[in-house]
């Protein structure tokens, strides 16, 4: 390997904290300090319903930097309920989504933000679990909540003591934790095709 591509790529190994390439999120951060509307993104899901209790959500486009962008590619996430709820078992339900989603974005939101501090990370799984009554959702009673009304996550990290109370405030950047722990405003309208 020649010698410029041998320091070219140990100063790229030193930029990279836990596979966050800190470098690229500092210029980042660095573009939104010095231009605030910048930070201001929207992303969106197309959802198809696919017959019976399956349904189809796709991603492809998002609006990030003052601009339309595009992912590289689609993403589809498949969606369907348990035989118990009349499903055929073809995806994970919307509820397992939403767990899936808190424990994507709480990940993500521990590793950026630790790889920006220096906080190296060796190994991160994390169990998540919610509580739902079917009274809710099945309309059966009134006073039950349709949702969650508990969810416990769980984080197994190995990294420097001293780095472990620091990564429970570094989690809570994330704003899929943010968004169910304050609420948010949802506006929902029903038109014809």
């Amino acid at each position: 390997m020649p010698k410029g591509v041998a320091k070219m790529n140990a100063q790229q190994s030193s930029l990279c904290v836990n596979g966050v390439d800190t470098a690229v999120l500092g210029k980042t951060v660095g573009a939104i300090k010095e231009d605030p509307g910048l930070g201001a993104c929207k992303f969106r899901v197309h959802n198809t319903w696919a017959g019976s209790t399956r349904n189809s959500s796709s991603v492809l486009d998002f609006y990030g930097a003052k601009q339309e962008m595009k992912h590289t590619r689609t993403f589809v996430m498949n969606a369907d309920e348990p035989p118990m709820l009349a499903g055929q078992d073809a995806g994970a339900n919307p509820v397992e989504y939403l767990l899936h989603a808190l424990a994507s974005c709480m990940t993500t939101s521990m590793v950026a933000h630790a790889a920006v501090r220096g906080i190296r990370i060796e190994e991160l799984s994390s169990e998540l679990e919610g509580d739902i009554d079917l009274r809710g959702f099945l309309g059966l009673s009134a006073g039950v909540p349709k949702g969650f009304t508990n969810i416990r996550v769980t984080f197994a990290v190995k990294c420097a003591a001293e780095d472990m109370k620091k990564l429970r405030s570094l989690a809570e950047f994330s704003p899929v934790y943010s968004t169910l722990t304050s609420g948010t405003k949802v506006d929902f309208d029903i038109v014809a095709k």
